[in-house]
Formats: C-alpha cells, structure tokens, sequence
C-alpha cells in the first residue's frame, strides 16, 4: 500500500513539472532544421527545453523563458524569415506572462 501512495505522489510531480500548452501553426514552420507542417500542437515546457508534438512527430529545441508585464490576450507565434523559410522565434502565451524564445536556454521559470 505504501509503495503504491509514492508511486502516486511521484507519478503526480512528474506530471506537474512540466507546462503544457495547445498552440496553432499557421504556416510551414521551421524549428531545429525540421518542418512542421500547419496545424495543431502541443506546446510542453520543462527545464530549458521545449517540445513541440502532434501525433508522433515531435521536435525538442533549447528554449529561453520570459516574462511580460501583463498577460497575453492571444497566443502568438513570432518567426525569422531565414532563405524564404519560416523559422520558429517565439511563442506568446494566451493567458500568462509567459514569451518563450526559441534557441537559447535557461530554467523554466514563467509566472502567470
């Protein structure tokens, strides 16, 4: 009975350590050299990286988190525009303070 009381509370933490999040890809969008295609993901933050995932295609890339002085009233994505392709910058979260900036990593750490 004890074992399965931490299992629980260990299966508990390591879903709460990390932050995910539904975001939209409007156009082909380049991230760590991969296509992703346009479409609905699944953002998941936790430590310094970010995977972004649908269905069985994921990408994982270095991430930096941010926070803003007031929270975001749409979830935004933001892009460089590198040989005519669309190469993935940042994302705004709806809802949070929180701007995640790809390509350069720190802790997770956003506060909403």
């Amino acid at each position: 009975m004890t074992k399965k009381i931490i299992l629980s509370f260990a299966t508990l933490a390591l879903a709460l350590s990390a932050e995910t999040h539904n975001i939209t890809l409007f156009q082909p969008t380049v991230l760590n050299g991969k296509e992703l295609k346009p479409g609905d993901y699944k953002l998941e933050l936790k430590d310094s990286k970010a995977v972004i995932s649908h269905g069985k295609e994921s990408v994982e890339a270095a991430i930096r988190v941010e926070n803003a002085d007031a929270k975001f009233g749409a979830t935004s994505v933001r892009y460089t525009n590198g040989d005519g392709k669309f190469n993935l910058k940042e994302i705004r979260l709806r809802g949070t303070k929180t701007k995640v900036v790809f390509g350069e990593a720190t802790n997770v750490g956003g506060s909403n």
